[in-house]
C-alpha cells in the first residue's frame, strides 16, 4: 500500500518539481523581449512563480505548514504559468 506524504512533504516535492520544470535560473528568460512579441508576459509570469516559490521555501523552513488549498493554488499557477511560457515558445522541461 502506497502511503501518501503529508502536507509538507507534498509542497516539498512540488517545489522540487517547479525547480526542475521552470527555467528559473536562466538569465535570459527574465528580460524583455521586443514589443508586441509575448503572449502574457514571460518576466512576469516567472517572476510570480519564483516569488511563490521562495515564499514557500521560507515558510517550510519556519515550521509553517501549507495547506491542501495552498498546495493546489501553487500548483494551479504553476500549470497556468507553464502554458503560457509554452505560447511564448519558452522552453520548460516536461
Amino acid at each position: 500500500m502506497q502511503h501518501k506524504p503529508d502536507r509538507i512533504s507534498a509542497m516539498k516535492q512540488l517545489i522540487a518539481q517547479v525547480k526542475q520544470t521552470f527555467p528559473l535560473d536562466s538569465a535570459d528568460i527574465f528580460r524583455c523581449g521586443p514589443a508586441n512579441t509575448c503572449v502574457g508576459c514571460p518576466k512576469k509570469l516567472l517572476e510570480l512563480v519564483d516569488a511563490e516559490l521562495t515564499y514557500w521555501e521560507s515558510a517550510i523552513n519556519q515550521g509553517i505548514t501549507p495547506s491542501f488549498g495552498d498546495i493546489s493554488r501553487f500548483g494551479k499557477l504553476c500549470s497556468n504559468v507553464s502554458r503560457g511560457l509554452k505560447r511564448n515558445n519558452i522552453p520548460i522541461q516536461e
